[in-house]
């Protein structure tokens, strides 16, 4: 049982997984615990996590790490331009080819397209696929910081064209007073609260994970309760997780070519693939709560980021186990 457990880790199919799969099915079989006349406080207590979230976030970072990070700057441009900028202009093309005009699963996939990439994650595939892991940990660190700006930015471009209200100044302060503030907080904490945080990781994890699940499933108990999938079929749905997987996989090939374009080397153009093709469940959820402050709309636009999500980590966990092995094999 252990080793199915091991196994079914490795490609991205763990506790987290599965526990996001079942606020799903809670929030449509019980979708008056989710909505705004709950008697649980459950929006207060995601608003407050939120901040604990990026407060923890920024003691992570190490200052001098970051300083250090910066001499590899033709790396990090790739990356960064890759995370803000290609993925948005792939789905802005193929909207512009297939979309329908209105249709919230689009501007769901726009959503998770103009997010920043995932820290975790995108640090541990690197890892495990022999990347160049110091250059990992800055891009993600960076992008995280960056996307509280760029992301807001890229979806005030892309709703006046839809019926969903967004005010960028608005999302601009209530962003950086839940995440920037904490984050830079934190970031000028790290030196008196590191020890604490590097004793209680697993403990930090999971009050994350809580808050997201937390987020997750107040999303999709107010689309449910106002019927806001009875529109798409099971065939659709379907049809979604395969088009995001095949976007993955997509995004995987096209940063492989770009760095070979600037001739990265192996190590390097592992981190472009991992880093530049993740994206952010954890900021998608808390800036999407600010950005479409209506959760009935939310729980559809979120819809494709969670599959994405899941996608990203078994393809992706698979992926960098065998790139590893051949590089191991090399050696």
């Amino acid at each position: 049982m252990a080793n199915l457990r091991n196994n079914l880790g490795r490609v991205g199919l763990n506790t987290f997984f599965f526990l996001l799969i079942a606020m799903i099915f809670l929030a449509k079989f019980f979708p008056e615990w989710g909505t705004s006349d709950s008697p649980l406080p459950l929006k207060g207590i995601t608003g407050a996590g939120i901040s604990f979230i990026f407060f923890f976030y920024g003691v992570k970072l190490s200052p001098q790490k970051l300083w250090e990070g910066l001499a590899n700057w033709k790396l990090h441009i790739v990356v960064q331009a890759t995370t803000f900028f290609v993925f948005p202009i792939v789905v802005l093309i193929f909207y512009g080819l297939f979309g329908e005009e209105g249709n919230y699963l689009w501007l769901g996939t726009f959503y998770l397209a103009a997010l920043p990439s995932t820290v975790s994650s995108s640090v541990v595939m690197v890892s495990i696929a022999g990347g160049n892991l110091p250059a990992a940990i800055f891009n993600a660190s960076i992008s995280s910081m960056v996307g509280i700006f760029i992301t807001p930015i890229w979806m005030d471009i892309m709703l006046p064209e839809t019926s969903v209200s967004f005010d960028l100044t608005d999302t601009f302060f209530k962003l950086s007073l839940q995440v920037l503030f904490p984050v830079i907080i934190g970031l000028l904490l790290h030196k008196q609260l590191i020890g604490f945080v590097e004793k209680n990781q697993k403990t930090l994890k999971n009050f994350d994970q809580g808050i997201i699940l937390l987020i997750v499933f107040t999303a999709f108990a107010e689309s449910f309760a106002e019927d806001m999938f009875s529109g798409h079929t099971n065939a659709e749905l379907f049809g979604l997780s395969f088009l995001m997987l095949a976007f993955f996989g997509f995004m995987l090939v096209l940063m492989y070519f770009i760095s070979k374009g600037f001739r990265f080397s192996r190590e390097d153009t592992t981190t472009v693939m991992f880093c530049g093709s993740k994206k952010s469940l954890v900021q998608g959820a808390v800036m999407g709560r600010v950005m479409f402050p209506d959760p009935v709309v939310f729980g559809v636009i979120l819809l494709p980021l969670m599959i994405y999500h899941a996608l990203q980590l078994m393809a992706g966990s698979a992926l960098a186990q065998r790139m590893g092995e051949k590089k191991m094999e090399k050696n």
